[in-house]
């Protein structure tokens, strides 16, 4: 099969997008990780209009990547293993609704698989608390401003943020997604 026809495009947002950008970037089959602004009613927003509360869009982020070797079921575990999907608006100090937990489905086999995979995470009782991640159908997303983009590998710990919440949050995840990384 050609490898163009399995290039396939996942939107979830997990609190900051430098988090989940960084978590997604070095899976084996992810060709590319971009943060954006979906779900809300303002065209083209800007992140300080975000940072408003007032767009109705969540930071998130578009992973590209190659079906043949990384399914949308396996993306979507590892998304609710790598936030916290039952803190309503808010990943740990970041708060506002643009840090909400959501799924934006693009057909209906995605949002089969999104209802799925939360049903399971509930079912294995990997959180104490209720998920309140947002299942919806995918509405918009723009791109955020390039500065945001590849944060975490441009700045790494030359940020405060990136010291203490992103670095942390990726070690976690490369340990326990070893076998999965490029």
């Amino acid at each position: 099969m050609n490898q163009q026809s399995n290039l396939k495009e996942a939107i979830f947002g997990g609190g900051c997008f430098w988090c989940t950008e960084a978590i997604f970037q070095d899976l084996k089959g992810v060709e590319k990780v971009e943060s954006g602004y979906s779900g809300g009613h303002v065209e083209h927003p800007t992140y300080e209009q975000v940072c408003t509360k007032t767009t109705g869009h969540a930071e998130v982020i578009k992973i590209s990547y190659d079906s043949s070797i990384i399914s949308y079921a396996k993306l979507l575990e590892i998304f609710f293993l790598t936030h916290d999907p039952t803190t309503p608006n808010q990943q740990g100090n970041d708060k506002g609704p643009q840090y909400r937990s959501v799924i934006y489905y693009q057909d209906e086999a995605e949002m089969q698989a999104a209802e799925s995979g939360l049903k399971a995470i509930e079912e294995a009782a990997v959180w104490p608390n209720k998920i309140v991640t947002e299942i919806g159908p995918l509405i918009n997303y723009y791109a955020a401003d390039d500065y945001h983009q590849n944060y975490y590998k441009r700045t790494g710990n030359n940020n405060p943020y990136c010291t203490y919440v992103v670095g942390p949050k990726v070690a976690k995840f490369k340990q326990k997604f070893a076998d999965l990384l490029n």
